[in-house]
């Protein structure tokens, strides 16, 4: 998920004034009162993350339902499960480099705006899907929509923001996603698929009735020229009391100075494509972890494994974990150095991993459904590896070590890569490699997702 833009202090990264005004006398003071439609906005506009971490998961309670479904039609083979399971990727590479354009095109809120077009046609094809091609085509819409508010959004609220909260702000896009998927996990508690696909048009209608009212960015209308309606949109989002005249003043020599873009000549400056190669790489390392896969099969994964507790619960706890994993690292992140973060969390992840990895292989073994013989009527010795009872607490192995797998990933991967992209991407080359890093990124999560349900397969 994308992080907003947050400058460092040279001139050449810096992407939004942080800096109050010199002289006190011109200092503007923005309260709580005014702050209040900047919430409003900023609110409005992550409803559209909220969707996006809602669709990214929707196929983990899903695919277990269909792979079990009576209509012949609609039962999935493991390849079809896959394809579902992995096309919102190739969705959400087609967005995000559609929002390179889109963003200027149309600006920030009208692009997010247009996100809700295939969001919501995404989740009527899945909800009334009689076929497997109306749920591959709705998820690609979904996840084409998820591309584009995951890139639109942050640019929005950063723009929109005041700079005392332009931080606090920052992280509402990523905690509004996770909080997205958590809702699909309880919801998957009580709502058949279908129903889950219908529950998803409420926040994508909230959201564009809500957007219908708020101002487009500020920076999108100088940058085209619309001084006067930028500074309307500016006063209605500051108050009609506070001294906007500075901040006007600030974002015109701020759209100035970023109105070059890189040539092809500077692209072969050091200096221009190690930060791009360096961003590229982390985006690359991000979604070989594993998280998308994870969290898009987290279910099916539970379903295939010895638990103690149902999989459906199982993926509700594990969702409220990565929920609070995430605002504990907003909290903690400054605390330490990015390098060091990013080291433990390797290390967390990998052992959350090789543990889970010798559970599958050499712990209990899990009992199918369309096993005919019971637990208490397994004769003793029959097998190498008992099957797992529902008094074995060593079944939590697989809920505990998944739990620690994304709360190591929050705390450093998850956030870290994105921040790190606004630190050291210099601002004439962010356009261009943002669009690299969002393609990178979401083509290796494409090329994971889609061979994970057959690689288990294979191995199992």
């Amino acid at each position: 998920m994308q992080e907003p833009l947050l400058g460092a202090e040279a001139p050449d990264y810096d992407t939004f004034p942080e800096k109050p005004p010199p002289s006190p006398g011109e200092r503007t003071r923005v309260g709580a009162t005014q702050n209040k439609r900047v919430f409003l906005a900023t609110f409005a506009a992550v409803l559209g993350n909220f969707s996006f971490g809602y669709g990214l998961v929707y196929t983990s309670p899903v695919i277990p339902a269909l792979e079990h479904s009576l209509d012949p039609d609609l039962s999935l083979t493991k390849t079809q499960a896959s394809w579902f399971g992995s096309v919102f990727t190739l969705g959400a590479a087609a967005g995000g480099l559609s929002a390179m354009v889109l963003n200027d095109l149309l600006g920030r809120k009208l692009s997010i705006m247009f996100s809700a077009v295939p969001s919501a046609a995404g989740y009527a094809l899945m909800a009334g899907a009689r076929g497997l091609w109306m749920l591959l085509l709705g998820r690609t819409l979904t996840g084409f929509a998820g591309g584009l508010t995951a890139a639109c959004i942050p640019v929005y609220v950063s723009e929109i923001a005041t700079p005392g909260v332009r931080g606090a702000l920052g992280a509402t896009p990523q905690l509004m996603a996770v909080f997205g998927s958590l809702s699909l996990y309880a919801l998957g508690l009580l709502l058949p698929w279908r129903w889950l696909a219908v529950a998803g048009e409420g926040p994508v209608l909230v959201m564009i009735l809500l957007l219908s009212f708020m101002p487009n960015s500020p920076r999108f209308l100088l940058s085209r020229g619309r001084d006067s309606e930028a500074m309307r949109a500016l006063a209605w989002l500051r108050g009609a009391d506070t001294d906007i005249r500075w901040e006007f003043e600030q974002i015109q020599d701020n759209v100035r100075r970023q109105s070059s873009r890189m040539s092809w000549a500077e692209a072969r400056d050091p200096h221009m494509y190690r930060p791009i190669l360096i961003a590229l790489l982390m985006r690359f390392l991000q979604q070989l972890t594993g998280i998308t896969p994870i969290l898009v099969y987290l279910q099916s994964i539970f379903d295939s494994t010895a638990v103690l507790l149902p999989p459906k619960d199982d993926a509700a706890i594990v969702g409220a974990v990565r929920l609070l994993s995430v605002l504990i690292a907003a909290l903690t992140m400054d605390l330490a150095g990015r390098k060091i973060l990013l080291f433990v969390s390797a290390a967390i992840m990998f052992a959350a991993n090789l543990t889970l990895g010798l559970y599958v292989h050499f712990g209990p073994k899990h009992l199918t459904p369309n096993s005919t013989m019971s637990l208490e009527g397994m004769p003793l010795g029959g097998t190498e590896q008992p099957l797992a009872t529902p008094t074995s607490y060593i079944t939590l192995v697989p809920l505990l070590a998944t739990m620690l797998f994304i709360m190591g990933y929050a705390m450093g991967w998850g956030p870290i890569t994105w921040l790190l992209m606004s630190e050291i991407l210099p601002l004439r080359a962010r356009g261009v490699a943002s669009g690299l890093c969002v393609l990178v990124s979401w083509l290796t999560a494409f090329a994971l997702t889609k061979s994970f349900l057959l690689v288990v397969v294979r191995t199992s």
